[in-house]
């Protein structure tokens, strides 16, 4: 969701915006465009329906839920550190007041303003996508390369995450972005 929010700031703003890096996102519109992107993979839209017979005030069920939703996002790049995971999603609970809120993003429809206004972008744009994304499928991160002029695609075995391992090539790609300015 943060890349669509930069991309729009972009357009809403572009003196105001140096460049961009958009990381897992895609491009914006309603869900009545014909964009012949892929969809959310059916694993994911069946692990966010199994959630409305968790009973969230069961930290050790929710904590569970979690970690698998966590193995849902990831490529095949790297092996999932269960433990990492669990230890993560415990902070995530015990930080949060409200845990059902990490998913209000889903609750967001597509608007027709900014379709087709891609091309407009004429920041830097750096573009990380996995090549395995379940969520936002690799096409999604083609389609802002393909749309928005200049753009750098950067791409991993990963899925929809930022994996402890690929956090230096990541974080060395974003430095190189930003330091051209």
């Amino acid at each position: 969701m943060g890349g669509m929010i930069a991309q729009i700031v972009a357009l809403r703003n572009p003196q105001r915006v140096l460049s961009i890096t958009l990381i897992a996102s895609s491009i914006f519109g309603s869900e009545d465009n014909k964009r012949n992107l892929p969809p959310i993979d059916e694993k994911i839209l069946t692990y966010h329906a199994n959630g409305a017979k968790l009973n969230w005030s069961d930290e050790e069920s929710v904590a569970n839920y979690l970690v698998t939703g966590s193995v849902l996002l990831c490529g095949s790049k790297h092996k999932f550190d269960e433990k990492r995971a669990y230890k993560q999603v415990e902070k995530e609970i015990k930080r949060a007041n409200n845990l059902l809120s990490m998913f209000n993003h889903s609750l967001l429809k597509g608007d027709d303003s900014y379709e087709g206004k891609l091309k407009e972008i004429n920041i830097p744009t750096l573009v990380i996508h996995g090549t395995e994304d379940t969520v936002l499928p690799y096409e999604h991160g083609l389609a802002l390369v393909n749309g928005i002029p200049h753009a750098v695609l950067l791409t991993e075995g990963s899925g929809h995450e930022i994996h402890c391992d690929d956090w230096v090539h990541i974080i060395s790609a974003i430095s190189n972005h930003t330091s051209l300015l």
